[in-house]
């Protein structure tokens, strides 16, 4: 079920005291109502959650100082599926997507299946169309209810586990994901993720959001380049390394590429080639 448990016998590690889990303690804090968050927690904006959520307590660093960084994709490899997909048919059975932009969606799936460069940001919004210019807490609130409804009973019983040992070994739980972040903010709360990085949409002036994608999407090599950055302002710029990443598709590959040891969780086929020719181990979650 999990491959980190032998690599740990060899493992120097300074071990800290057992941390605990940074918990939103009730609606009003994931809600961006008035009031402090945790300790340990940012938000985007005054009204919004933010999808980096700081964890109190010290990380373990290895013999050479390094913090040991695990980083986890989450659509397909902690969870089965694809969560933007779901919401996209959450939110059909509602009535919240018109026709029109249900059929666009549609075409980019397809196109996108089909591997055809596609707009990342573009289908996004999208998607986000069914939550433009209403408050970013009421949104946050119906997002996190979807987790609650469809999500969280998907998650990996062998993602979970990993990311415990991971946990408890004193490693740094990064979720890099391309979903968006009130979905991974639901899933911190319930799940052993100490970090999170997700496509952040655009917020206005009103604490409304908009449906334009704030940044990049997080996706493919823009993956790296956001946890790069996060490990960066947390441990220094030579204070961390990439010691694993797990992913399940080939968009992965980048963020793959940059661990010392990669995993390829369920992949799809052209992961799999990849995973073979590169000597990733393969795992079946």
């Amino acid at each position: 079920m999990t491959n980190l448990t032998a690599q740990l016998e060899d493992e120097r590690v300074i071990m800290p005291q057992a941390s605990t889990y940074v918990r939103i303690p009730d609606d009003a804090a994931f809600r961006g109502e008035a009031g402090p968050l945790p300790a340990g927690v940012r938000r985007v904006t005054p009204d919004a959650l933010g999808a980096v959520r700081l964890m109190d307590g010290p990380i373990a660093r290895n013999a050479e100082g390094k913090v040991q960084v695990a980083a986890f994709d989450f659509d397909g490899t902690c969870i089965q599926g694809n969560s933007p997909v779901m919401l996209v048919r959450y939110l059909v059975r509602r009535r919240m997507l018109s026709p029109s932009v249900v059929a666009r969606i549609l075409s980019w799936a397809f196109a996108y299946k089909t591997r055809l460069p596609q707009n990342e940001a573009w289908v996004r919004g999208l998607v986000f169309r069914a939550f433009a210019g209403r408050p970013v807490a009421e949104v946050n609130g119906f997002l996190r209810d979807f987790y609650d409804q469809v999500i969280d009973r998907r998650f990996r019983a062998d993602a979970e586990a990993e990311m415990a040992a991971h946990e408890e070994a004193g490693h740094a739980v990064v979720c890099v994901s391309a979903t968006f972040e009130p979905i991974i903010a639901a899933a911190m709360e319930r799940r052993p993720i100490q970090y999170a990085i997700a496509t952040r949409m655009r917020v206005d002036f009103q604490g409304n959001y908009t449906d334009e994608v704030e940044g990049e999407p997080i996706e493919g090599p823009e993956k790296v380049v956001v946890l790069r950055r996060l490990c960066d302002e947390l441990f220094g710029a030579d204070g961390w390394e990439l010691a694993w990443a797990y992913g399940d598709h080939h968009s992965d590959r980048a963020m793959l590429a940059a661990a010392k040891s990669a995993y390829a969780v369920t992949p799809d086929r052209p992961l799999t080639r990849t995973a073979n020719a590169q000597g990733y181990d393969i795992l079946e979650w």
